[in-house]
């Protein structure tokens, strides 16, 4: 159940960071979020759990070419590619996108980790999609016969494989604690966006939030940087990415919500509708995981203590 709650938590904290992102467009430019974001949670890390990181610097220096390739991939790749999508594709087209996250963790999951998959599983993760697309549409099924792909679109879908491989490189067996893992892929997102900050920098693009704006900056940089991705890691190693992965789902119906609570935006049916969907196939795949994946649970339940 601890991992249950800790992923509930993560989405929250993820469909938070869509508002945000919302709040924060023209007010300060995407590059120098990411940098900020990365670098506020390596200092927030620095201030909680320093002293464990240092104890765990030598597991650091063996894992510094893994943890460095999550971290570029995972969080500075998918971060940065999210912020530049939304230039030119809608929301609708990134929503859609995005819902297919779980179902590229289960098919990795698979192929590389031979987690026992069941026909109900797979059933399940359709319903969660269905969900997905029906708050992407907003009820309106017929809109998905009018979509056009861009450069915004494929940027998402370069995104969503990024995080889905960063989610099945979790499961990677390391001596490295949950938090030197998440140290290490922070300062691997910041060090590896760096260069891009700093090109938007020199081209005259950066543009400095105002003195009201850096507290939805922090906002940012505590819950959906700070606080989701260590529940997200936990998780992993708890119970597995595939297992994971489906509770992503629920973050475009996390983000309906929060847009109708701090955006004023009305809470219509299909997205009441929606949250049914996820949440039903979400319990569906819990239901019908197959015996072996229980057994594999329990060992990543160990090693993770």
């Amino acid at each position: 159940m601890q991992a249950y709650y800790l992923l509930v938590l993560t989405t929250l904290c993820w469909g938070l960071n869509a508002v945000f992102a919302r709040m924060a467009v023209g007010e300060i430019s995407p590059m120098l979020l990411v940098s900020v974001r990365w670098l506020g949670t390596l200092l927030l890390l620095v201030i909680f759990a320093g002293k464990a990181i240092i104890a765990n610097l030598p597991a650091i220096r063996r894992n510094f070419g893994y943890s460095f390739l999550l971290g570029t991939v995972g969080l500075g790749g998918f971060g940065t590619l999210i912020y530049y999508s939304a230039y030119t594709t809608t929301a609708v087209n990134i929503g859609i996108i995005q819902g297919a996250m779980p179902a590229i963790v289960l098919v990795g999951s698979y192929f590389f980790f031979r987690t026992p998959v069941s026909l109900l599983q797979i059933g399940g993760v359709i319903v969660t999609i269905l969900g997905v697309v029906l708050v992407s549409t907003r009820g309106e099924i017929e809109r998905l016969m009018t979509l056009s792909f861009n450069t915004g679109d494929l940027l998402m879908l370069i995104a969503v494989l990024f995080y889905g491989s960063y989610t099945l490189g979790l499961r990677r067996k390391s001596d490295l604690s949950s938090i030197a893992l998440f140290a290490s892929v922070v300062a691997s997102a910041f060090v590896s966006t760096l260069p891009l900050t700093i090109y938007e920098f020199a081209s005259g693009r950066t543009v400095w939030p105002d003195p009201q704006y850096w507290g939805l900056v922090g906002l940012i940089v505590l819950l959906p940087s700070f606080l989701s991705q260590i529940c997200f890691i936990t998780s992993v190693k708890l119970i597995g990415p595939a297992r994971s992965g489906v509770f992503i789902n629920l973050v475009p119906i996390f983000a309906s919500f929060f847009a109708v609570v701090f955006l004023g935006e009305a809470f219509e049916l299909f997205q009441g509708l929606s949250l049914l969907l996820v949440l039903s196939g979400i319990y569906i795949f819990e239901k019908h995981k197959p015996l072996p994946n229980r057994v594999s649970t329990n060992e990543n339940a160990a090693n993770a203590g």
